[in-house]
């Protein structure tokens, strides 16, 4: 009797499973719309919710902006003279840069960016906004008639997403001057040759896809671990929270290697 219990109970799991995972997804599309809408709002860039905006815009990218620059030109460095000299032991030098750029600048800048900004930034912020919701001070915001989403939720989101795009772009501009000297050298000769592999790799719409991509890899790090520390319950835990993020960054890097490659 308790194997049959077991077996008819079974179905029953997955099926409140499987509802916890959907009302967590819903409540970050929605969480996602709202922020959508206060983004557009006027109200948000006036006054002091504009100074709130830039302190925590600030506080999100300068502390992590030196070393990811160092990081990103340290990496590329390596990994150009790496693919550089393999390339060269198979005669494949010509190959060599542009693979260079299409892997390091299109494909792995922009998600390593999202994933350090999540890293040092969006979920220690969602901690933060925890232990705010703890303490009782999104009620008391509640209580005085604000908005904890305008007040609390939105300036995070927005500096995580900042921080994301800013790391992203200049990471790329430096990973681009680093693949250059790791062909090239200090030499300006290789520079029209290198301008022209550039815009052969970046196209209209290999640079849709890259701004895209980095564009909703920074929404996805900075919105999903702040917004499952504001609405806690079931299908919305912190772990829960970590798994949506990056099954998200993993869907969306397969549909940018689709876009880029089978499109």
């Amino acid at each position: 009797m308790s194997t049959l219990h077991t077996l008819e109970d079974g179905p029953a799991r997955l099926w409140r499973l499987a509802q916890r995972r959907a009302l967590g997804w819903a409540r970050i599309v929605y969480l996602g719309a709202v922020v959508l809408v206060l983004l557009l709002s006027p109200s948000t860039y006036r006054g002091a919710a504009r100074t709130r905006l830039a302190h925590h815009m600030v506080r999100a990218t300068l502390p992590v902006l030196p070393g990811f620059t160092a990081l990103a030109a340290l990496v590329s460095l390596s990994i150009t003279r790496i693919v550089v000299v393999t390339a060269q032991s198979y005669g494949l030098s010509r190959y060599a840069l542009e693979m260079v750029v299409r892997v390091l600048v299109l494909e792995l800048i922009p998600l390593t960016a999202a994933l350090f900004v999540a890293l040092r930034c969006s979920i220690p912020q969602g901690l933060e906004l925890a232990r705010l919701r703890a303490a009782g001070h999104l009620d008391r915001l509640r209580r005085q008639g604000a908005d904890p989403v305008r007040m609390e939720l939105l300036p995070r989101v927005l500096a995580g997403a900042y921080a994301g795009i800013t790391l992203a772009a200049l990471s790329c501009v430096v990973a681009l001057a680093m693949a250059y000297l790791g062909v090239y050298g200090a030499s300006l000769a290789g520079l029209p040759g290198y301008t022209r592999m550039f815009g052969q790799v970046f196209t209209p719409a290999f640079t849709l896809v890259f701004v895209l991509k980095t564009l909703f890899s920074s929404l996805a790090v900075a919105l999903i671990p702040t917004a499952s520390a504001l609405h806690p319950g079931p299908g919305m835990t912190e772990l829960g929270g970590l798994a949506r993020m990056f099954a998200l960054l993993l869907l969306i890097e397969l549909v940018s290697l689709m876009g880029n490659y089978y499109g």
